[in-house]
């Protein structure tokens, strides 16, 4: 390996301890005062001063020495991490990323920012604490310079004042004991016929604290009665944690509905006795002062009978198919009570401990060339084509379906799928590292328009695949700005209207059938549509008599070159920022939907496919043209019948599906196949669902079958077709299209498509 290499995973690295740095700082910002938080920033500083240093990066050696400094007297306790101390931090971290990323690309940063932040730095280490943190301590200090020293005679004693009353202060009952939880699990069928498992479960539960577990197997039959699906044993658990019972339930929480669970809270009821009881004798047995102290006969019968009892409930956990660390803890439980045994106790403990922490520790990874990664999905791509146009074929030439090339062709599938799915998870990665891109993003804006702005983010370990993680930075970047910029307030304002002086950004990610949904919130002014509508009446985008909804008018901010800024600056002004959201989002196969409400802020709500290579998706046909409807955005399938179909104004229809009434959209009438509508009863009616939308029922000719389907883009080979999300290929070799359904349900709702881009000469 040369120098280049080792120097690339130098900058690998660095980009992980920046991004441990970055999550630190925010959370010491939040009031964490862990001191394994401040630990690990400080970790993350001196392994990125050391790495730079052998590699000779001077500039960014001696920022991180400075930094480093300071961070050992937060680590220290000399400096107290108040908001303006971690200010200047979190200003660190980002030039502190801006000189690992000019090492890296060539770049260079603003030398001027870098020596004012080392300045502040180094005030910090020399206990100079920026005002607004140093004045409230003032007070504080004033009482204790104000009491004076007892005097002292002239023999030296100085007397000590003292209350006879703090010597009931002084017997602090001992700390308590952590909690103790008794749990019963009790299985049913359907909990191993969804696919959990019980010692998954109470795996997770054992890392709450310390357990002990016990099994009952009395309700197992004899063999020639035992049914495979049935569930005849349960657990009772003990469990010593500070956790609460919230934090119990949720490990069960995907399995509460297929179990019996009962969780109570017990009584430390020794405690209670000891209190209520007289004080009793105690007898002593004056043979243990002897050089070879006897064994009375109580306490070898103890002993036997307690590793009777321990060698029943090896057998039961051992039986219940328990991880072993549960029977390890369980063993330490059993044994705890016998005195003779408590070094044997200990060991145990001790065991579990240590496999408890060894299942905590990180997986070891691989570093692996996103190439590499991309290549691999191709090749699972072509194997999916390939292993469609074999079934194809099979199934055009055997019509017995019994054959044994039919059942190995099953298999075939079903090893397609698995490996499908496995080399997806590879490339799929936590939306995290984009999120906390964000936070630089909200303190810089703040800084520049005086506004004070907390950002919050939920969801950041949501995965989804990277190349969409890697196209979310510039529309999110954007939307952020605007965000800060024009939805919030300034303070005066916000006060004004009574609302807190800080404004809120709220950045979230979830899943959502089967896509990922990613909602930025802000609790400013909301969109001024008067405003709005008047500016696209003097750049001419719309008539000054033009009728528009609420939503159309909020959609107006997506047009290019529109602002609603009344003077061009650094952040805004120019009317490319949310133009540019909307193409990167369309160009990832998603779409952008706006909320606002007058006074209380604005919801920009993103919804993207979990990844760009595959997806399930119903073949059918649409006069003699075979399209694919992603099976996500399907409800369910029927078959109209002619009682069902109600015609509403000049051309629109419905049909009635358990007592409601739902839009009927002719697809082939849609994307122009066809000129005239075609007869519901003669079609299938498929009911989907989209984001924003509502449900229709989208029209086909027939339904050909369910296929996983590899995306192939249409614009990178074609060009963008209005109603067409993507391509892919058949097992018969044919292209096929594939539908986006939310551009069919905005067309059904008088947003045609464009008339030109018929569709009958593409497929």
């Amino acid at each position: 390996m040369d120098m280049n290499e080792i120097k690339e995973i130098f900058f690998q690295e660095c980009e992980e301890q920046l991004a441990e740095l970055e999550s630190g700082l925010l959370k010491l910002n939040d009031g964490d005062r862990d001191p394994e938080t401040v630990n690990a920033v400080f970790r993350a500083v001196h392994s990125i001063k050391g790495g730079a240093g052998a590699f000779g990066l001077d500039d960014l050696v001696s920022f991180a020495h400075v930094f480093e400094t300071t961070l050992d007297c937060v680590r220290s306790n000399r400096l107290d991490p108040g908001p303006e101390v971690l200010k200047v931090m979190l200003k660190s971290a980002d030039v502190l990323a801006d000189l690992t990323n000019a090492a890296r690309d060539g770049g260079s940063v603003d030398e001027a920012r870098s020596r004012q932040l080392i300045k502040e730095l180094e005030a910090l280490a020399n206990g100079e604490v920026p005002q607004a943190s140093a004045a409230p301590a003032e007070p504080v200090a004033k009482p204790v310079a104000a009491v004076a020293p007892p005097p002292v005679n002239d023999e030296g004693f100085q007397p000590v004042a003292f209350s006879f009353d703090d010597f009931d202060a002084a017997e602090e009952p001992p700390l308590m004991e952590m909690p103790t939880y008794e749990i019963v699990f009790k299985p049913k069928s359907d909990l191993y016929a969804k696919g959990n498992e019980a010692t998954l479960l109470l795996r997770d539960l054992s890392r709450l604290g310390e357990m002990s577990i016990h099994c009952d197997t009395g309700a197992l039959p004899t063999l020639d009665r035992l049914s495979p699906e049935s569930a005849y044993f349960f657990w009772k658990i003990s469990l010593k944690t500070d956790k609460g019972e919230d934090a119990i339930r949720t490990v069960f929480e995907f399995a509460e509905w297929d179990c019996d669970l009962e969780i109570s809270l017990i009584e430390d009821e020794a405690a209670q006795s000891s209190e209520e009881l007289p004080m009793q004798p105690v007898p002593f047995d004056l043979s243990i002062l002897d050089d070879e102290p006897a064994v009375s006969v109580g306490v070898v019968e103890e002993e036997e009978q307690l590793a009777s009892q321990q060698q029943d409930r090896d057998a039961a956990v051992s039986a219940a198919g328990t991880a072993s660390n549960v029977l390890q803890m369980a063993q330490s439980a059993a044994r705890a009570p016998a005195e003779k045994a408590a070094p044997a106790a200990s060991a145990a403990a001790q065991s579990a401990a240590a496999q408890q922490a060894a299942a905590s520790a990180a997986t070891p990874t691989i570093r692996v060339d996103l190439d590499r990664v991309d290549r691999l999905i191709n090749l699972v791509g072509e194997l999916v084509i390939n292993q469609a146009m074999l079934s194809q074929s099979v199934v055009e030439n055997d019509t017995n379906g019994t054959s044994s090339i039919n059942m190995g062709l099953e298999e075939l599938q079903q090893l397609t799928r698995e490996i499908q799915d496995s080399v997806m998870a590879i490339r799929a990665q936590p939306v995290k590292p984009v999120f906390q891109r964000m936070s630089r993003i909200v303190r810089e804006i703040a800084d520049m328009t005086g506004k004070s702005v907390r950002l919050i983010t939920e969801g950041e370990n949501t995965e989804v695949d990277k190349t969409v993680i890697d196209k979310l930075a510039e529309p999110l970047t954007h939307m952020i700005r605007n965000a800060v910029d024009h939805g919030l307030e300034t303070p005066e304002k916000r006060l004004a209207a009574g609302k807190s002086a800080e404004g809120t950004v709220r950045l979230t990610a979830k899943h959502r059938s089967g896509r990922i949904v990613i909602e930025l919130a802000d609790d400013g002014a909301g969109i001024n549509r008067e405003k709005v509508r008047q500016k696209a009446i003097d750049n001419d985008l719309i008539a000054a008599d033009a009728n528009l909804s609420d939503e159309e008018i909020d959609n107006l901010i997506f047009h290019a070159g529109f602002s609603t800024a009344d003077k061009i600056s650094d952040i805004s002004g120019r009317g490319v920022g949310m133009d540019v959201v909307k193409r990167s989002i369309q160009a990832l196969g998603g779409r952008i939907n706006i909320s606002s409400k007058p006074g209380h802020g604005s919801v920009f709500t993103m919804s993207l496919p979990l990844t760009l290579a595959v997806l399930d998706g119903m073949v059918v046909t649409v006069a003699n043209q075979t399209l694919v409807v992603p099976l996500t955005a399907i409800v369910e399938t029927l078959q109209p019948e002619a009682s069902a179909i109600h015609s509403f104004g000049s051309n629109q229809r419905l049909i009635s599906i358990r007592n409601s009434f739902c839009p009927l959209v002719d697809v082939g009438r849609i994307l122009n196949f066809r000129a005239i509508q075609a007869n519901p009863v003669e079609g299938v009616a498929l009911l989907v669902e989209s984001e924003g939308g509502g449900q229709r029922a989208l029209m086909v000719d027939a339904i050909q079958g369910q296929r996983q389907v590899v995306i192939k883009s249409l614009e990178a080979n074609y060009t963008h077709v209005p109603g067409i999300a993507a391509a892919t290929i058949l097992g018969d070799g044919r292209v096929a299209l594939i539908l986006d359904v939310d551009a069919i349900v905005a067309a059904s709702r008088g947003h045609s498509l464009k008339p030109e881009m018929s569709l009958a000469a593409v497929g």
